[in-house]
């Protein structure tokens, strides 16, 4: 069972929600991201609680605090090679320092001088955002945005070897939730939820993310 079952009331999608928010399952100290494997990757990184030798460090990984968004990349963990879904819990520190260094992934007018300016950013930063539409229990689309974070070169590293507080295996709550929205029980499907908030960090850090 995990910690939070049945500790709040349904989540409501409010219609007048920002469209850049950060919204995650965090405590003082950790913030919870989620990535799916195949179990041959996420069945020994819960086991031993880091990422195991075959998890490459030299390429580019995505994090999730949006357990709905992660549910709509992995189909509730049913695509092949994403039958394993992690909860990883990394400080918050880290988390952080990963969103300071980053830049979007796309080139926004206003946000970045110029094209080539962007380019630069991009090609140097360790980290890089996406904001795509944040996902309801049906898995359709809301007329809001959750972050995706890219880390790569130091930021991979950080995250595999410093940030990393714990890894759970939530394959089951996935299978659980889902098996709910398909027999016509939202509201059971939604107490089951990891209960996400918004995460307090000032607009101004968050300035350079806009996008």
């Amino acid at each position: 069972m995990n910690g939070w079952q049945g500790s709040r009331s349904p989540t409501l999608y409010v219609m007048d929600e920002p469209q850049h928010r950060i919204r995650a399952l965090h405590t003082t100290s950790t913030v919870t991201v989620y990535q799916a494997y195949a179990p041959e990757i996420g069945l020994p990184a819960v086991q031993e609680g880091r990422f195991p030798a075959v998890w490459k460090r030299d390429r580019m990984t995505w994090i999730k605090p949006s357990f709905r968004w992660m549910m709509y990349r992995c189909g509730w963990g049913a695509k092949e090679g994403q039958e394993t879904v992690l909860a990883v819990e990394i400080s918050r520190d880290g988390f952080e320092w990963a969103l300071r260094h980053a830049c979007l992934s796309s080139y926004v007018r206003g946000v970045h001088p110029d094209r080539a300016a962007w380019q630069r950013q991009l090609k140097n930063a360790p980290a890089r955002v996406q904001w795509d539409p944040e996902r309801d229990l049906h898995l359709q689309p809301l007329p809001y945005r959750s972050l995706q974070l890219g880390l790569s070169g130091e930021a991979v590293r950080r995250y595999a070897d410093e940030w990393t507080v714990a890894i759970r295996d939530v394959t089951p709550l996935a299978h659980d939730i889902h098996a709910l929205v398909r027999n016509g029980d939202p509201t059971s499907a939604t107490r089951l939820l990891p209960p996400e908030r918004p995460y307090p960090i000032d607009g101004e850090s968050l300035a350079h993310l806009l996008g």
